[in-house]
Protein backbone atom coordinates (compact mmCIF):
# COMPACT_ATOMS: atom_id res chain seq x y z
CA UNK A 1 0.00 0.00 0.00
CA UNK A 2 1.73 3.36 -0.95
CA UNK A 3 2.31 5.75 1.65
CA UNK A 4 1.08 9.17 1.26
CA UNK A 5 3.73 12.12 0.92
CA UNK A 6 2.65 13.82 4.14
CA UNK A 7 2.03 10.78 6.26
CA UNK A 8 5.71 9.78 5.30
CA UNK A 9 6.81 13.27 6.25
CA UNK A 10 4.98 13.44 8.98
CA UNK A 11 6.04 10.14 10.50
CA UNK A 12 10.14 10.97 9.83
CA UNK A 13 9.25 14.32 11.54
CA UNK A 14 7.67 12.48 14.69
CA UNK A 15 10.33 9.72 15.03
CA UNK A 16 13.73 12.09 14.22
CA UNK A 17 12.66 14.40 17.00
CA UNK A 18 11.93 11.95 19.30
CA UNK A 19 15.70 10.55 18.89
CA UNK A 20 17.28 14.02 18.19
CA UNK A 21 15.24 14.59 22.13
CA UNK A 22 16.91 11.77 23.67
CA UNK A 23 20.42 12.62 22.05
CA UNK A 24 20.30 15.89 23.31
CA UNK A 25 18.89 14.97 26.74
CA UNK A 26 21.82 12.25 26.75
CA UNK A 27 24.17 15.23 25.45
CA UNK A 28 23.41 17.83 28.74
CA UNK A 29 23.92 14.50 31.08
CA UNK A 30 27.31 14.00 29.84
CA UNK A 31 28.14 17.48 30.15
CA UNK A 32 27.16 17.51 33.95
CA UNK A 33 28.90 14.68 34.69
CA UNK A 34 31.95 16.43 33.66
CA UNK A 35 30.66 19.81 35.81
CA UNK A 36 30.13 16.83 38.74
CA UNK A 37 33.79 15.78 38.18
CA UNK A 38 32.61 12.19 37.36
CA UNK A 39 35.00 9.39 36.71
CA UNK A 40 35.84 9.54 32.73
CA UNK A 41 35.94 6.20 32.61
CA UNK A 42 32.94 4.92 35.14
CA UNK A 43 30.25 3.27 34.20
CA UNK A 44 27.72 6.23 33.65
CA UNK A 45 30.18 8.61 30.71
CA UNK A 46 30.60 4.98 29.07
CA UNK A 47 26.71 3.83 28.74
CA UNK A 48 26.01 7.69 28.15
CA UNK A 49 28.40 7.90 25.67
CA UNK A 50 27.10 4.56 23.92
CA UNK A 51 23.81 5.79 24.03
CA UNK A 52 24.33 8.99 22.32
CA UNK A 53 26.12 7.64 19.33
CA UNK A 54 23.05 5.17 19.15
CA UNK A 55 20.79 8.23 19.12
CA UNK A 56 22.61 10.40 16.85
CA UNK A 57 22.62 7.58 13.63
CA UNK A 58 19.24 6.97 14.52
CA UNK A 59 18.68 10.83 14.19
CA UNK A 60 20.72 10.81 10.74
CA UNK A 61 18.19 7.60 9.49
CA UNK A 62 15.15 9.64 9.99
CA UNK A 63 16.44 12.77 8.83
CA UNK A 64 17.13 11.23 5.02
CA UNK A 65 13.01 10.96 5.13
CA UNK A 66 12.32 14.17 5.50
CA UNK A 67 11.62 15.19 1.30
CA UNK A 68 9.33 14.81 -0.97
CA UNK A 69 11.03 12.23 -3.20
CA UNK A 70 13.10 9.37 -3.36
CA UNK A 71 16.95 10.49 -3.17
CA UNK A 72 20.25 8.85 -4.07
CA UNK A 73 20.83 5.58 -1.62
CA UNK A 74 23.78 5.89 0.76
CA UNK A 75 27.20 3.63 -0.22
CA UNK A 76 27.56 0.16 1.61
CA UNK A 77 29.66 1.77 4.06
CA UNK A 78 27.40 4.36 5.03
CA UNK A 79 24.52 2.25 4.79
CA UNK A 80 26.20 -0.29 7.35
CA UNK A 81 26.99 2.87 9.68
CA UNK A 82 22.97 3.81 9.76
CA UNK A 83 20.98 0.35 10.24
CA UNK A 84 24.12 -1.95 11.80
CA UNK A 85 26.69 -0.01 13.90
CA UNK A 86 23.72 1.16 16.12
CA UNK A 87 22.63 -2.94 16.69
CA UNK A 88 25.78 -2.99 17.83
CA UNK A 89 25.97 0.02 20.41
CA UNK A 90 22.85 -1.40 21.42
CA UNK A 91 24.63 -4.65 22.24
CA UNK A 92 27.90 -3.57 24.03
CA UNK A 93 25.34 -1.15 26.33
CA UNK A 94 23.44 -4.18 27.11
CA UNK A 95 26.65 -5.91 28.09
CA UNK A 96 28.11 -2.78 30.07
CA UNK A 97 24.59 -2.67 32.20
CA UNK A 98 25.08 -6.31 32.74
CA UNK A 99 28.39 -6.06 34.01
CA UNK A 100 27.82 -3.19 36.43
CA UNK A 101 24.60 -5.12 37.97
CA UNK A 102 26.80 -7.96 37.86
CA UNK A 103 29.58 -5.77 39.97
CA UNK A 104 27.43 -4.43 42.51
CA UNK A 105 25.93 -8.13 43.45
CA UNK A 106 30.17 -8.95 43.97
CA UNK A 107 30.48 -5.54 46.12
CA UNK A 108 27.59 -6.22 48.22
CA UNK A 109 28.22 -9.75 49.10
CA UNK A 110 31.87 -9.99 49.42
CA UNK A 111 33.94 -7.07 47.43
CA UNK A 112 37.36 -9.70 48.25
CA UNK A 113 35.66 -11.82 45.63
CA UNK A 114 35.37 -9.22 43.28
CA UNK A 115 38.78 -7.98 43.51
CA UNK A 116 39.63 -11.51 42.02
CA UNK A 117 37.32 -11.63 39.15
CA UNK A 118 37.09 -8.42 38.10
CA UNK A 119 39.62 -8.81 35.37
CA UNK A 120 37.67 -11.68 34.08
CA UNK A 121 34.32 -9.83 33.91
CA UNK A 122 36.02 -6.73 32.34
CA UNK A 123 37.42 -9.04 30.02
CA UNK A 124 34.61 -11.05 29.36
CA UNK A 125 32.22 -7.61 28.45
CA UNK A 126 35.13 -6.56 25.64
CA UNK A 127 35.34 -9.42 24.14
CA UNK A 128 31.69 -10.36 23.96
CA UNK A 129 31.06 -7.06 22.33
CA UNK A 130 33.46 -7.19 20.17
CA UNK A 131 32.54 -10.33 18.75
CA UNK A 132 29.23 -8.94 17.88
CA UNK A 133 30.44 -6.39 15.79
CA UNK A 134 33.21 -8.44 13.99
CA UNK A 135 30.33 -10.92 13.10
CA UNK A 136 28.36 -8.07 11.80
CA UNK A 137 31.22 -6.83 10.19
CA UNK A 138 32.43 -9.64 8.41
CA UNK A 139 29.05 -10.44 7.31
CA UNK A 140 28.13 -6.98 6.01
CA UNK A 141 31.11 -7.39 4.16
CA UNK A 142 30.41 -10.80 2.71
CA UNK A 143 26.50 -9.38 1.79
CA UNK A 144 27.95 -6.21 -0.39
CA UNK A 145 30.22 -8.25 -1.95
CA UNK A 146 29.05 -10.75 -5.13
CA UNK A 147 28.43 -13.81 -3.96
CA UNK A 148 25.62 -15.86 -4.99
CA UNK A 149 22.00 -15.58 -4.05
CA UNK A 150 21.94 -18.60 -2.06
CA UNK A 151 24.89 -17.85 -0.19
CA UNK A 152 23.21 -14.80 0.54
CA UNK A 153 20.50 -15.66 2.24
CA UNK A 154 22.55 -18.03 4.56
CA UNK A 155 24.90 -15.02 5.60
CA UNK A 156 22.11 -13.57 6.37
CA UNK A 157 20.07 -16.32 8.22
CA UNK A 158 23.97 -16.88 9.93
CA UNK A 159 24.51 -13.20 11.41
CA UNK A 160 20.79 -13.02 12.36
CA UNK A 161 21.42 -16.14 14.41
CA UNK A 162 24.44 -15.13 15.98
CA UNK A 163 23.13 -11.85 16.62
CA UNK A 164 19.92 -12.94 18.44
CA UNK A 165 21.99 -15.84 20.34
CA UNK A 166 24.14 -13.29 21.42
CA UNK A 167 21.46 -11.02 22.56
CA UNK A 168 19.42 -13.63 24.12
CA UNK A 169 22.54 -14.55 26.13
CA UNK A 170 23.29 -11.37 27.20
CA UNK A 171 19.55 -11.03 28.91
CA UNK A 172 19.00 -13.98 30.36
CA UNK A 173 22.39 -13.11 32.36
CA UNK A 174 20.92 -9.55 33.13
CA UNK A 175 17.75 -11.46 34.32
CA UNK A 176 20.21 -13.77 36.18
CA UNK A 177 21.51 -10.66 38.27
CA UNK A 178 17.87 -8.75 38.94
CA UNK A 179 17.07 -12.19 40.54
CA UNK A 180 19.69 -12.19 42.29
CA UNK A 181 19.94 -8.51 43.18
CA UNK A 182 16.00 -8.70 44.34
CA UNK A 183 17.34 -11.09 47.02
CA UNK A 184 19.79 -8.86 48.64
CA UNK A 185 18.44 -6.29 50.84
CA UNK A 186 21.84 -4.82 51.66
CA UNK A 187 22.21 -4.25 48.06
CA UNK A 188 19.73 -0.67 48.75
CA UNK A 189 22.68 0.39 50.87
CA UNK A 190 25.13 0.36 48.20
CA UNK A 191 23.10 1.68 45.29
CA UNK A 192 21.71 4.25 47.33
CA UNK A 193 24.67 5.95 47.62
CA UNK A 194 25.02 5.41 43.99
CA UNK A 195 21.76 7.95 43.32
CA UNK A 196 19.52 5.01 42.45
CA UNK A 197 18.02 1.87 44.89
CA UNK A 198 16.64 -1.62 44.30
CA UNK A 199 13.70 -0.88 42.69
CA UNK A 200 14.77 1.35 39.88
CA UNK A 201 17.56 -1.01 39.16
CA UNK A 202 15.47 -4.12 38.89
CA UNK A 203 12.88 -2.19 36.97
CA UNK A 204 15.54 -1.10 34.30
CA UNK A 205 17.22 -4.20 34.21
CA UNK A 206 14.03 -5.76 33.59
CA UNK A 207 12.66 -3.76 30.51
CA UNK A 208 15.80 -4.46 28.64
CA UNK A 209 16.36 -8.04 29.64
CA UNK A 210 12.43 -8.42 28.19
CA UNK A 211 12.51 -6.04 25.26
CA UNK A 212 16.23 -6.96 23.94
CA UNK A 213 14.93 -10.66 24.27
CA UNK A 214 11.82 -10.73 22.59
CA UNK A 215 13.34 -8.22 19.88
CA UNK A 216 16.09 -11.32 19.17
CA UNK A 217 13.57 -14.06 19.42
CA UNK A 218 11.23 -11.77 16.33
CA UNK A 219 14.28 -10.63 14.37
CA UNK A 220 14.99 -14.61 14.31
CA UNK A 221 11.29 -16.17 13.36
CA UNK A 222 10.89 -13.34 10.60
CA UNK A 223 14.45 -14.00 9.00
CA UNK A 224 13.40 -18.16 9.34
CA UNK A 225 9.97 -17.60 7.87
CA UNK A 226 10.68 -14.54 4.85
CA UNK A 227 10.90 -16.08 1.74
CA UNK A 228 13.37 -16.91 -0.69
CA UNK A 229 14.46 -13.38 -1.79
CA UNK A 230 15.99 -11.42 0.35
CA UNK A 231 13.77 -10.26 3.20
CA UNK A 232 12.89 -6.33 3.75
CA UNK A 233 14.36 -4.86 6.60
CA UNK A 234 12.02 -2.85 7.63
CA UNK A 235 9.71 -6.26 8.31
CA UNK A 236 12.52 -7.02 11.23
CA UNK A 237 14.80 -4.93 11.93
CA UNK A 238 18.18 -4.52 12.19
CA UNK A 239 19.62 -6.45 9.80
CA UNK A 240 21.39 -5.24 6.38
CA UNK A 241 19.17 -2.81 5.20
CA UNK A 242 18.38 -2.47 1.09
CA UNK A 243 18.63 0.11 -1.47
CA UNK A 244 14.92 0.42 -0.23
CA UNK A 245 16.48 2.83 3.04
CA UNK A 246 16.42 6.28 0.41
CA UNK A 247 16.58 5.16 -2.86
CA UNK A 248 13.46 3.62 -4.08
CA UNK A 249 10.12 3.99 -2.88
CA UNK A 250 8.91 1.88 0.11
CA UNK A 251 5.53 1.04 0.63
CA UNK A 252 3.37 2.24 4.47
CA UNK A 253 2.95 -1.02 5.77
CA UNK A 254 7.06 -1.89 5.42
CA UNK A 255 7.77 2.25 6.80
CA UNK A 256 4.86 2.23 9.42
CA UNK A 257 6.26 -1.55 11.17
CA UNK A 258 9.80 -0.16 10.89
CA UNK A 259 9.57 2.89 12.79
CA UNK A 260 7.31 0.76 15.55
CA UNK A 261 9.71 -1.65 15.64
CA UNK A 262 13.11 0.87 16.74
CA UNK A 263 10.36 2.59 18.90
CA UNK A 264 9.14 -0.48 21.21
CA UNK A 265 12.57 -2.45 20.63
CA UNK A 266 15.53 0.11 20.59
CA UNK A 267 14.21 3.84 21.83
CA UNK A 268 12.26 2.25 25.02
CA UNK A 269 15.21 0.14 26.86
CA UNK A 270 17.61 2.83 25.66
CA UNK A 271 15.87 5.59 27.24
CA UNK A 272 15.35 3.40 30.57
CA UNK A 273 19.12 3.01 30.29
CA UNK A 274 19.39 6.71 29.91
CA UNK A 275 17.71 7.23 32.88
CA UNK A 276 19.61 5.28 35.01
CA UNK A 277 22.96 6.47 33.88
CA UNK A 278 21.68 10.25 34.02
CA UNK A 279 23.73 12.30 36.11
CA UNK A 280 23.66 12.73 40.20
CA UNK A 281 24.96 14.87 42.64
CA UNK A 282 25.17 12.57 45.40
CA UNK A 283 24.84 14.32 48.75
CA UNK A 284 26.43 11.40 50.83
CA UNK A 285 29.95 11.49 52.00
CA UNK A 286 31.55 8.26 51.66
CA UNK A 287 34.84 6.40 53.28
CA UNK A 288 36.65 3.81 52.44
CA UNK A 289 35.50 2.10 55.63
CA UNK A 290 32.01 2.75 55.04
CA UNK A 291 28.97 4.56 54.34
CA UNK A 292 28.90 7.75 56.60
CA UNK A 293 26.72 10.60 57.06
CA UNK A 294 27.10 14.13 55.56
CA UNK A 295 27.39 15.87 58.75
CA UNK A 296 29.75 13.57 60.53
CA UNK A 297 33.10 12.89 59.73
CA UNK A 298 33.87 10.19 62.76
CA UNK A 299 34.93 6.46 62.43
CA UNK A 300 32.59 5.47 64.82
CA UNK A 301 29.71 2.54 63.93
CA UNK A 302 26.50 4.06 64.12
CA UNK A 303 23.07 2.42 65.37
CA UNK A 304 21.34 3.00 62.19
CA UNK A 305 24.33 1.38 60.07
CA UNK A 306 24.02 -1.65 61.98
CA UNK A 307 22.68 -4.08 59.89
CA UNK A 308 21.51 -6.42 62.82
CA UNK A 309 19.93 -3.18 65.34
CA UNK A 310 16.28 -4.75 65.57
CA UNK A 311 17.82 -8.11 66.61
CA UNK A 312 16.42 -9.61 70.60
CA UNK A 313 18.96 -9.62 72.87
CA UNK A 314 17.84 -13.65 73.00
CA UNK A 315 19.16 -13.55 69.30
CA UNK A 316 22.23 -11.59 70.00
CA UNK A 317 22.73 -14.22 73.21
CA UNK A 318 22.08 -17.19 70.70
CA UNK A 319 24.50 -16.00 68.10
CA UNK A 320 27.08 -14.99 70.73
CA UNK A 321 26.86 -18.70 72.27
CA UNK A 322 27.45 -20.37 69.21
CA UNK A 323 30.18 -18.60 68.47
CA UNK A 324 32.10 -18.65 71.97
CA UNK A 325 30.79 -15.29 73.54
CA UNK A 326 31.81 -13.37 70.19
CA UNK A 327 30.70 -13.38 66.88
CA UNK A 328 33.86 -14.72 64.36
CA UNK A 329 34.96 -12.86 61.81
CA UNK A 330 33.93 -14.03 58.32
CA UNK A 331 36.63 -14.30 55.92
CA UNK A 332 35.36 -10.96 54.11
CA UNK A 333 33.71 -7.74 54.55
CA UNK A 334 31.04 -6.55 52.65
CA UNK A 335 30.92 -2.92 50.54
CA UNK A 336 29.90 -0.12 53.70
CA UNK A 337 32.58 -2.11 56.17
CA UNK A 338 30.40 -4.35 58.17
CA UNK A 339 31.30 -8.23 58.38
CA UNK A 340 29.74 -10.56 55.91
CA UNK A 341 29.05 -13.80 56.36
CA UNK A 342 29.23 -16.50 53.45
CA UNK A 343 26.03 -16.03 52.57
CA UNK A 344 26.16 -12.69 51.85
CA UNK A 345 24.34 -11.15 54.57
CA UNK A 346 26.23 -8.13 56.76
CA UNK A 347 26.92 -9.58 60.69
CA UNK A 348 26.88 -7.68 64.01
CA UNK A 349 29.80 -6.23 65.48
CA UNK A 350 31.99 -8.21 68.11
CA UNK A 351 30.49 -7.79 71.39
CA UNK A 352 33.30 -8.07 73.40
CA UNK A 353 36.81 -6.54 73.28
CA UNK A 354 38.57 -3.08 74.11
CA UNK A 355 37.84 -1.29 71.39
CA UNK A 356 34.60 0.78 72.00
CA UNK A 357 34.85 2.72 68.76
CA UNK A 358 33.21 -0.10 66.67
CA UNK A 359 30.01 -0.54 68.80
CA UNK A 360 27.07 1.69 67.68
CA UNK A 361 26.60 5.29 69.14
CA UNK A 362 23.43 3.40 71.30
CA UNK A 363 24.96 0.96 73.62
CA UNK A 364 28.56 0.32 74.32
CA UNK A 365 30.40 -3.28 74.05
CA UNK A 366 31.00 -3.59 77.90
CA UNK A 367 27.29 -3.24 78.35
CA UNK A 368 26.29 -5.66 76.51
CA UNK A 369 28.89 -7.89 77.68
CA UNK A 370 28.66 -7.42 81.90
CA UNK A 371 25.07 -7.40 81.86
CA UNK A 372 21.67 -8.69 80.48
CA UNK A 373 19.03 -6.14 82.08
CA UNK A 374 19.18 -3.67 79.26
CA UNK A 375 17.04 -4.42 75.74
CA UNK A 376 19.32 -3.62 72.76
CA UNK A 377 17.54 0.25 72.67
CA UNK A 378 19.01 1.58 76.37
CA UNK A 379 21.12 4.06 76.46
CA UNK A 380 24.49 4.09 77.65
CA UNK A 381 25.58 4.35 81.18
CA UNK A 382 28.40 5.85 82.59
Amino acid sequence: MPLSVALRLGLAALHTALYAALFLFTYAQLWLLLRYRERRLGYRPLGLFLCLLWAALRTTLFSGYLRPGPGPGPGPAARWMLCCLPVCLLFACLCLLTLYFAEVIFKVKCAAEFNKYKVLMYLGSIFTSLLFLVVNVTCAMLIYGDIPENQLRWTVFAQALANDTLFILCAISLACCMCKLAKMSSANVYLESKGTSVCQAILVGSVAALLYSSRACYNLVAVVMSPDNIPSPFNYGWDNPSDKIHGEEISGEEFVVFGVVLFLWELVPTTFVVLFFRARRLSQNLTPGGMINSHSYSSRAYFFDNPRRYDSDDDLSRLGGRDGGSLAAPPCSGWYGSLTGSDGYPAAPHLSGPTIDNAPLLFTSGDLESSNRHGLYSAPQN
